[in-house]
C-alpha cells in the first residue's frame, strides 16, 4: 500500500462514521469522538484527514451527492423514450434519497447550518446535477450557444424545484413518501426542458 491508500481508506471510514453518527443523533449532537468511534480510528487520524467536524460533514455531503448522481446516471437508458427515461430516473433517484431518512435530513437541511461553506457546496452539487440534466437533454441534439445557455438555466431551475419538493417532504416528515414525488418531478422535467423555445 502506498501512503495515500491508508489515508484514503481512513477518510472513507470517517465519512461513513459521520454518516452513521448523524443518522443516529443529528449533526449538532455529533462529536468528533462519535465519528472516530464509528470509524474505528483515532482522533489523531481524524485530524490528519479533516481540520474540523464541518469539513467531515461537507465531505459526506459531496460523497452522498455523488452517490445519488451515480444512481441517476445509471438509471438513464437512451434506448427508452424520453417520458419513460425521465420517470425511471426520477424513481431511482428518489428511492436513493429515501433509503436513509435521518441522513437525508442532515444532507438537505443541516448542511445549510454551516453557513457560506454549506451553501457553497450545496450549490456546487446542484450545478453537477444541472450539468448532467443538460448533458442528457443535449445528447444527440445540435443546439446553438443561446439554446444551450437557456437549457442550462432551465436545468438549474428544475433541480431547484425538485430540491424544494424533497425539502417539503422532509419538513413534513414524509420521507417515506418520496416515491410520490416521481410523477410531479418527471412532469416538471418534461414541461420545462421539453417545451419548445
Amino acid at each position: 500500500m502506498t501512503s495515500q491508500e491508508p489515508a484514503t481508506a481512513h477518510r472513507s471510514r470517517l465519512i461513513e462514521g459521520m454518516a452513521h453518527s448523524v443518522a443516529a443523533k443529528s449533526y449538532a449532537d455529533t462529536t468528533v469522538a462519535d465519528i472516530v468511534r464509528e470509524a474505528g480510528v483515532s482522533k489523531r487520524t481524524f485530524y490528519e484527514c479533516f481540520a474540523t467536524k464541518q469539513d467531515c460533514l461537507i465531505a459526506l455531503y459531496v460523497a452522498a451527492s455523488h452517490g445519488a448522481l451515480k444512481v441517476l446516471k445509471d438509471a438513464i437508458d437512451p434506448s427508452r423514450d424520453w417520458k419513460t427515461q425521465v420517470e425511471h430516473a426520477m424513481n431511482a433517484y428518489l428511492a436513493c434519497l429515501a433509503s436513509n431518512p435521518a441522513l437525508l435530513r442532515t444532507l438537505f437541511i443541516e448542511i445549510l447550518s454551516l453557513g457560506p461553506e454549506g451553501l457553497q457546496v450545496r450549490r456546487r452539487m446542484n450545478q453537477e446535477l444541472a450539468d448532467f440534466v443538460v448533458q442528457v437533454v443535449n445528447a444527440g441534439h445540435p443546439h446553438t450557444a443561446q439554446d444551450s445557455a437557456e437549457t442550462a438555466t432551465l436545468a438549474m431551475a428544475v433541480v431547484g424545484g425538485i430540491n424544494e419538493l424533497v425539502l417539503q417532504a422532509i419538513e413534513n416528515n414524509r420521507t417515506a413518501d418520496l416515491a410520490d414525488l416521481a410523477q410531479p418531478s418527471s412532469a416538471l422535467v418534461r414541461a420545462v426542458l421539453a417545451a419548445p423555445r
